[in-house]
């Protein structure tokens, strides 16, 4: 397994945008598919948006879809998120993962994961 960085969360006003970095720790990507979850107090992990390392395909779950844009940079060997039209309900810590099919949406088919990032929406 590999230890995930992400960086990049903050307070926001909302409506506002950030962008979280997502890389590995000493190594570059060992799997085929990157992904962001959230999650919020009182509530699951849930999926945001996935990406294919190879190809670049992407998923979003459809709360985010329009506004939030997964993408990778190969040569910085780094995966990014960036959030656009921030809402207060955006409001959570934010990881990142990597796992075999980009098409996951459960958090149980990724194996590696970082240690997250807090993300404020703030009204």
């Amino acid at each position: 397994q590999v230890q995930l960085v992400e960086s990049g969360g903050g307070l926001v006003q909302a409506g506002g945008s950030l962008r979280l970095s997502c890389a590995p720790s000493g190594r570059t990507f060992s799997r085929y598919a990157a992904s962001w979850f959230r999650q919020a107090p009182g509530k699951e992990r849930e999926f945001v948006a996935s990406i294919s390392w190879g190809v670049g395909n992407t998923n979003y779950a459809d709360s985010v879809k329009g506004r939030f844009t997964i993408s990778r940079d190969k040569a910085k060997n780094t995966v990014y998120l960036q959030m656009n039209s921030l809402k207060p309900e955006d409001t959570a810590v934010y990881y990142c993962a990597a796992g075999n099919n980009y098409l996951y949406t459960s958090g149980a088919l990724y194996d590696d994961w970082g240690q997250g990032t807090q993300v404020t929406v703030s009204s």
